[in-house]
C-alpha cells in the first residue's frame, strides 16, 4: 500500500515518534543527549515551531508540537539530518540512524492536548529511565520537569500548556503534576499512539459497538481525532493540494509556451534563461514576461528565472510595456 501524504499545513498540532533503526540507540550518554535536545530546541526557535512536551529516550523520542510557518517536514529533516551527522561522526560511524520515516499523527487539540502531554512526559518512568515520580521531575531528558521549573530552558512553551491546568502558574503547576501522576495507574495508552477509527474511539470494542448502531465515522490513519475533525482536516488538505497542483500546472504550461515560442522564433532556450542581450531575445523575452504574469499567473521572481532577468527587470519590463499601451 502506497504511503499516504503527510498533513503537514503550518500550525498543526502533531504528536510525532521518531525511532532509531531497527530499535538501536539514537543516544549513547550525556554528550549525545544534550546535543540532541539543544538542537531540537534551538531549531524549534528559529522555524518558531511550539514544543508543548517531549521525552528522549535511548532508542526513541516522543513530541508534541505545532509546525510552525515552514511546516513539520522542514522542521523534522534539519533537525534529524544535522544531529544523524553529529552522531555518526562522534561515534565513528557510517548509514542511517533513524528510521526513514518518521511518524507524525495529527491530533485533535479539545480532546486529546492534555492526554498527550501526559502521555508522552510518562515515557521515561515507563521505561523505567527513572525509578519514581519523584525523579521524573528532576530529569532532565523530558519536558516534565521543564513544566514544574526543575530544569530550564527558553524553547518550550510552558505557558500554553500549564494553562490547560489553571489560572495561577503555581496552581497550574500543582494541578498538571497531580494529572501526571493519577495517569500513572491507567498504563500504557495504545489509543494515544496514532490515528484511525479504533484508536480515535478508545478500542476495537467501541468500535464494534458504533457498528451495531449503525454509526459510521470517517477515520485516517494519520489523524487522532472525531470523524468530524478527520473530514474537516482532510477537506483543508485536499484543497491545499489543489492550490498547489494548479500552481505547478501553470508553471508547466508556462514553460511549454516559452518553449513554443523559442522554437517559432528560432531562438535558443538555453541563451534566453541564460540572460542573452541580443536584441531579438530582448523582444521576445519582453513578450513572453507579459504573458507569464499576466496569463499564467507567475510571480516576478518565476519569470525572471524562466527567461534569465531578475525580479526588477522584469517590472521594469512590464512597466515599459504597459506605459506603450497607455
Amino acid at each position: 500500500m502506497p504511503r499516504q501524504a503527510r498533513l503537514d499545513s503550518p500550525g498543526t498540532l502533531h504528536h510525532v515518534i521518531v525511532r532509531g533503526i531497527e530499535q538501536r540507540r539514537i543516544v549513547d550518554d550525556d554528550t549525545d543527549r544534550n546535543n540532541f535536545v539543544d538542537r531540537m530546541g534551538s531549531l524549534a526557535s528559529e522555524t518558531h515551531t511550539a514544543v508543548y512536551a517531549w521525552a528522549l529516550l535511548t532508542n526513541h523520542y516522543h513530541i508534541l508540537l505545532r509546525s510552525g510557518p515552514l511546516g513539520l517536514s522542514k522542521y523534522m529533516k534539519r533537525f534529524l539530518t544535522r544531529y544523524a551527522v553529529f552522531y555518526n561522526r562522534r561515534h565513528h560511524r557510517h548509514g542511517h540512524l533513524f528510521q526513514n520515516r518518521y511518524k507524525s499523527i495529527v491530533v485533535e487539540e479539545d480532546a486529546y492536548f492534555k492526554e498527550l502531554v501526559r502521555y508522552i512526559h510518562l515515557n521515561p518512568l515507563r521505561a523505567q529511565m527513572v525509578n519514581s515520580f519523584a525523579a521524573l521531575s528532576r530529569y532532565p531528558w523530558c519536558g516534565h520537569s521543564v513544566l514544574l521549573g526543575e530544569v530550564s530552558n527558553n524553547w518550550q512553551d510552558t505557558t500554553y500548556v500549564l494553562r490547560w491546568f489553571g489560572e495561577t502558574v503555581s496552581d497550574a503547576k500543582r494541578l498538571y503534576r497531580q494529572f501526571v501522576k493519577d495517569g500513572i495507574e491507567q498504563g500504557h495508552h495504545s489509543d494515544l499512539m496514532g490515528g484511525g477509527l479504533i484508536r480515535s474511539q478508545g478500542g476495537w470494542a467501541a468500535v464494534k459497538a458504533m457498528r451495531r448502531q449503525g454509526v459510521r465515522e470517517k477515520s485516517d490513519e494519520r489523524i487522532l481525532g472525531s470523524g468530524a475533525f478527520v473530514e474537516q482536516l482532510i477537506q483543508q488538505s485536499d484543497e491545499v493540494r489543489q492550490k498547489q497542483f494548479s500552481t505547478t500546472e501553470r508553471l508547466r504550461e508556462a514553460i511549454e509556451h516559452i518553449e513554443r515560442v523559442c522554437s517559432d522564433e528560432y531562438i535558443d532556450r538555453n541563451a534566453l534563461r541564460a540572460g542573452s542581450r541580443r536584441k531579438k531575445i530582448s523582444i521576445v523575452r519582453a513578450r513572453l514576461v507579459e504573458n507569464l504574469v499576466e496569463k499564467w499567473g507567475l510571480s516576478l521572481a518565476e519569470a525572471g528565472r524562466q527567461v534569465g532577468i531578475s525580479p526588477s527587470a522584469v517590472a521594469m519590463v512590464l512597466h515599459r510595456r504597459n506605459a506603450m499601451k497607455s
